[in-house]
């Protein structure tokens, strides 16, 4: 499955897509847009690299980010209901975790957590991932954009 295959796929249903991003900080999008007609599905998106702004800008339960953290699957979730909202897609997908090079807040280097909200309903992946801190980003956005494959049912 590559990136080229889900914007395909998203164009041929006429259905559109939003990122929120924290740990991969703009890398989820700038990957989108690197596929020549993504702008036909490709609404935006956010990035939420600071808490607070998770809940101001993303819609995250300001309670779920105080009781347990932003690194979380259901914040996860909230991140990409939250996007989709927002920017009015019918898909939203999200990332958050920690991508080093030290633990935030106890939770280790390489925990992630990737979501896809969309038509029917969420899901949320949890990823304990190893490598450097791009490492850690780039195989964050290859497991969300495989979680959107697997929703979409292209791989």
């Amino acid at each position: 499955m590559t990136v080229d295959t889900l914007v395909r796929a998203l164009i041929e249903r006429r259905e559109t897509l939003a990122a929120v991003e924290s740990l991969t900080g703009g890398l989820l999008a700038a990957t989108l847009v690197t596929i020549p007609g993504v702008s036909a599905v490709f609404r935006g998106g956010l990035v939420v690299y600071a808490t607070d702004l998770k809940a101001t800008l993303a819609g995250v339960p300001e309670k779920l980010l105080d009781e347990r953290g932003p690194v979380d699957p259901d914040v996860a979730v909230a991140l990409a209901q939250g996007g989709r909202e927002r920017c009015r897609a019918d898909w939203g997908l999200s990332t958050t975790g920690v991508a080093g090079p030290d633990p935030q807040n106890g939770v280790p280097v390489g925990t992630v957590y990737v979501a896809v909200a969309g038509p029917s309903g969420s899901a949320v992946r949890d990823l304990h991932l190893s490598g450097d801190r791009q490492a850690v980003r780039v195989a964050a956005v290859d497991a969300v954009l495989a979680l959107l494959g697997e929703r979409l049912g292209v791989c």
